[in-house]
């Protein structure tokens, strides 16, 4: 079990892996914080979060639309479905959770794709914040609002 912690244009970011892949992103505020949400048995490094970070370093720099990770998804199989589907929306767009759900097939569970959303242990890394309401607006986000708009500016999306 490794862990980085990043510091990225929009929040510290502490990063979470195992030998399979990455397991989570978390917003952590500061370095403090991050330290203090790790449990035992965690070592800092590791391969797959040196290239996560080296992507991370890209995708800020607006170089990298696309991440290429080994990936540990967890959560139901609904979830798990909804965040393969997340990473099908392109750098620089959106769509409204409504949208998410008929092309999972499940036209009218759009509060069910908002509720998997909301469960993303990837953000960023899987682009939950390209994902807002059916008027356009924003809608809520694990890293809070104005971490998702940044993240929209930075693939300058249309708000």
């Amino acid at each position: 079990m490794n862990y980085k912690i990043y510091d990225s244009p929009v929040d510290t970011l502490l990063l979470l892996a195992d030998e399979r892949g990455l397991l989570e992103v978390r917003f952590a505020g500061n370095h403090a914080d991050a330290l203090t949400q790790l449990e035992g048995g965690w070592s800092e490094g590791g391969d797959v979060l040196v290239d996560c970070t080296k992507q991370l370093d890209a995708y800020f720099a607006g170089e990298l639309t696309v991440f290429d990770l080994p990936l540990v998804y967890s959560g139901t199989d609904f979830q798990q479905q909804v965040m393969r589907a997340l990473r099908d929306i392109p750098y620089g767009k959106t769509c409204s959770y409504g949208e998410m759900a008929k092309r999972l097939g499940r036209d009218g569970a759009a509060r069910a794709v908002g509720s998997a959303n909301r469960r993303n242990p990837l953000p960023i890394i899987v682009p939950c914040h390209r994902v807002i309401g059916a008027n356009g607006d924003l809608t809520g986000f694990a890293g809070g609002l104005d971490i998702k708009r940044k993240l929209l500016t930075i693939e300058s999306a249309e708000l």
